[in-house]
């Protein structure tokens, strides 16, 4: 997927969020902003795959999973999360699957606040 294809899908993501948001507003658990994220996508034909394990490996040793909220055009992770505040860590655990599985861009979205948040994430160190 080129950049301009990412760009195009990561808005599309967004607008998704946002209108989930204008529905439920603020104040769920996570677990129902991604049904309603999910639902949205899907009626947008956005090709998506919910609470999708990944492979980690330690020296080509197969050590378990890691689960991500979204995949989304089988490139894009996206993190949901509703937080009244995201810290760093919030940040940084979206990071570890552009970093461990050499994906380019992801998004962060926080429901959790009274207007909704989201964060785009770049891979500086891609090499695809």
């Amino acid at each position: 997927m080129t950049l301009t294809e990412q760009d195009r899908v990561s808005h599309e993501i967004v607008r998704c969020a946002r209108e989930v948001y204008i529905a439920l507003g603020h104040g769920f658990s996570e677990v129902v902003y991604k049904r309603a994220l999910s639902i949205e996508m899907t009626s947008r034909n956005l090709a998506h795959q919910r609470e999708y394990r990944m492979p980690l490996f330690y020296k080509c040793v197969d050590i378990g999973q890691k689960r991500v909220d979204f995949l989304v055009a089988n490139e894009i992770p996206v993190e949901v999360m509703a937080f009244v505040n995201l810290v760093d860590t919030h940040i940084e655990q979206a990071m570890h699957y552009l970093e461990i599985y050499n994906m380019e861009t992801g998004l962060l979205i926080n429901f959790g606040v009274e207007n909704l948040q989201f964060k785009r994430l770049f891979n500086e160190g891609y090499n695809g």
